[in-house]
């Protein structure tokens, strides 16, 4: 069974998590996932990464190489497309029925989804090959027609600093876009640090995530966010659902993002994101 329902949205994010939401640029849930779920979330990172896939769906981010020699992050995109149990998580009504109530609309569709994968060090000294560099999503984003995005990450472990957790920049949603935020795969998060902060309105406030199993943490948009090295003996997973409201559409020569080839030849400016490659989220279907 769910640990919760749809129907509960109202009692899991209240008025004043909304107002934190919005005053802070994230907000941490409670446990919205079972124990079993997280173990078979778990069990499907490594059938994933083993590429046991459910289907051959060739996804238009294509798969990465995996490095099993390195501490070395691994991170793909469109998971739900090839995996079922990820799929059911990314798309689950309670994330979508949360993200709406955070962005304010009625309607939410995954925007796309990724599975990551931060290896432990195994002893081995700390080094930056597994940091995910300061950015905003909506740096790779900007063919939408809103910055009202959410991200929902979820951990799959108990997650703080020591295994790599993710670390958010209180209020930089406030700060509107920042030229170049598009840095995730930047491992020098002191430099990213220096160079957002001059550019920002306000303190730079690094606060870290910290998730217990099955907790999610929802992120604007623009809010700013990176994570440091796992530094424990054992991998630390999430599945992280992007979302936007149901009415997104694109925006023609702003920049280009891998969704929009499934937009087709033909696609023009206002061309709403709808269909099977971005799933209704909220309201539930029955599909």
């Amino acid at each position: 069974m769910p640990l919760l329902r749809p129907d509960e949205i109202d009692k899991i994010v209240t008025d004043s998590d909304v107002e934190e939401y919005w005053n802070r640029g994230y907000w941490i849930s409670p446990k919205l996932f079972t124990d079993d779920e997280i173990a078979a979330m778990r069990d499907a990172h490594e059938r994933f990464w083993r590429r046991d896939l459910d289907r051959e769906i060739p996804s238009q981010y294509g798969l990465t190489d995996i490095d099993f020699d390195t501490p070395r992050l691994r991170q793909d995109c469109n998971g739900f497309w090839v995996n079922d149990v990820i799929r059911a998580a990314v798309t689950s009504p309670v994330l979508g029925g949360i993200a709406a109530r955070l962005m304010r609309t009625d309607s939410v569709r995954l925007w796309h989804d990724q599975v990551i994968y931060k290896p432990g060090s195994d002893g081995a000294p700390a080094t930056h090959i597994g940091n995910v560099g300061w950015h905003q999503d909506y740096g790779y984003w900007q063919c939408t027609s809103t910055t009202n995005m959410v991200t929902a990450w979820v951990a799959l472990q108990d997650t703080d600093l020591a295994n790599g957790g993710m670390r958010t920049i209180v209020g930089s949603h406030k700060w509107g876009l920042i030229g170049e935020s598009d840095m995730f795969h930047t491992k020098d998060l002191e430099a990213l640090a220096q160079k957002f902060a001059a550019q920002g309105q306000g303190e730079w406030l690094d606060e870290p995530c910290i998730l217990k199993a099955g907790q999610a943490s929802f992120h604007h948009a623009l809010t700013f966010h990176g994570s440091g090295p796992n530094q424990t003996d054992h991998p630390r997973m999430s599945v992280v659902a992007h979302m936007m409201p149901g009415d997104t559409v694109y925006r023609t020569g702003r920049q280009w993002h891998p969704n929009l080839v499934l937009l087709g030849p033909n696609a023009t400016d206002g061309s709403p994101f709808v269909g099977d490659a971005w799933p209704q989220m909220w309201p539930p279907t029955n599909k």
